[in-house]
């Protein structure tokens, strides 16, 4: 299964290029799905069709290819899934004596439409009808709160009801009788299945064939933008596999006047901002040139597709999951450890690490993610840590306190 997730900076285009993708591998003969996760849909506009949140038919004006599409609506998931364990939670607490407006607060899950939206994702790619699944997110921020979520929630679900106490049922028989049991159950069974959908997405997430194509202009506010997404991407552990550079504006060649002085100017521009991102990461650009009209409709971005990949597999995949490896060793109290975390780091990021316990917590640019550390390493002490163009180096020496036990 392929999983290809496309997300930028608002109004870049990331709606047609993943639309225009979909259409290149369907007339192809590949079965494609693409379904969209941005709240503020336009995927429909895109290919002039009427969706909705089952997958429909949309078929290639002169060809016999057809590619399925659709819209989730977080709304319908949120009503239809979250509100019964929501239930569940809040007849629990209050029958513990929580009065109802601390209950109804304590029910709030953070993120709880955007974590729906990908499980809906999660559920379409399972079904196996289709080889590829392509997903429009939405601007790059929220998609990184959305990629997130499947990590952050399963830990705070794990410390507000660790697996252990869903499992346990007696100790309530003794002390609450039948009808909070038959509660207890409700909650447990329901916090389980969410539990399974959170494994499931982050299976889905860190799997070989998943993996996010970033769209941008060429403009260096947008191109800032692209280099700290990197780096939150790889700080959450999730493959990267192209950029695509959109509405590069055509060069003029050798035409005068004002119109062909502009556009020589504007290209120059565009390719110094190009050139930078080329020289930041060794992932594929591709660029897409400014087009007159707008391309609409299955036609449209069918010869759109054909122009982004030309003989290139559109589905090709580069990518591999940003890397952690222990070098160094030793016996003694004067050994040391080098941790190498791949994490692309842009000139201004704001870098920050911390010990917590068994876990190194780093930030960046007020992204946070805690990596477990190797064994060997939960016996050390950090003493030094350098970021450079090849990621993170944190070097640890023996804590004389632990390092003998």
């Amino acid at each position: 299964m392929r999983i290809l997730l496309f997300t930028g900076k608002g109004g870049v285009g990331k709606t047609t290029l993943a639309a225009a993708t979909a259409a290149r591998v369907a007339g192809h003969g590949g079965k494609v799905l693409v379904v969209s996760t941005d709240p503020a849909h336009s995927l429909a506009d895109a290919l002039d069709a009427d969706l909705d949140a089952h997958p429909r038919e949309v078929r290639l004006d002169g060809s016999r290819a057809v590619l399925h599409a659709a819209e989730v609506q977080t709304r319908e998931l949120v009503d239809g899934t979250w509100r019964e364990l929501r239930e569940h939670l809040r007849t629990m607490l209050q029958g513990a004596g929580v009065d109802d407006v601390d209950a109804e607060e304590l029910t709030v899950l953070p993120g709880v439409e955007d974590l729906l939206a990908l499980t809906e994702v999660h559920r379409l790619a399972a079904s196996a009808l289709w080889d590829t699944v392509i997903v429009d997110c939405g601007p790059t921020a929220e998609t990184l709160r959305l990629l997130a979520l499947p990590e952050s929630l399963a830990g705070y679900l794990e410390r507000l009801f660790p697996a252990h106490r869903r499992a346990v049922r007696g100790l309530l028989a003794g002390i609450a009788g039948s009808e909070q049991v038959e509660r207890w159950d409700s909650v447990a069974d329901g916090l389980g299945r969410l539990a399974e959908r959170l494994a499931g997405l982050k299976d889905m997430l860190s799997d070989e064939g998943t993996s996010v194509r970033l769209v941008l202009t060429p403009e260096s506010v947008v191109a800032a933008e692209t280099r700290r997404t990197l780096t939150a991407l790889a700080l959450q552990q999730i493959r990267v596999d192209g950029l695509v550079a959109n509405r590069v504006v055509p060069h003029p060649g050798s035409a005068r006047g004002a119109a062909a002085g502009w556009l020589r100017t504007r290209r120059r521009e565009q390719e110094k901002v190009l050139d930078m991102l080329r020289g930041a990461t060794e992932l594929p650009l591709r660029m897409v040139e400014h087009r007159a009209a707008e391309p609409v409709g299955a036609e449209a971005l069918l010869a759109l597709g054909d122009e982004l990949y030309a003989e290139v597999d559109p589905l090709e995949n580069p990518s591999s999951t940003p890397s952690m490896q222990v070098t160094g060793g030793g016996r003694g109290l004067d050994a040391e450890y080098a941790l190498q975390i791949a994490l692309p780091l842009h000139p201004s990021a704001d870098l920050d690490l911390a010990r917590i316990g068994a876990e190194l917590a780093i930030t960046v640019d007020g992204r946070r993610r805690l990596f477990a550390l190797p064994a060997v390493l939960q016996r050390c002490i950090v003493i030094s840590a350098v970021a450079g163009d090849d990621g993170l180096t944190v070097r640890f020496r023996p804590d004389p306190e632990l390092w003998m036990r």
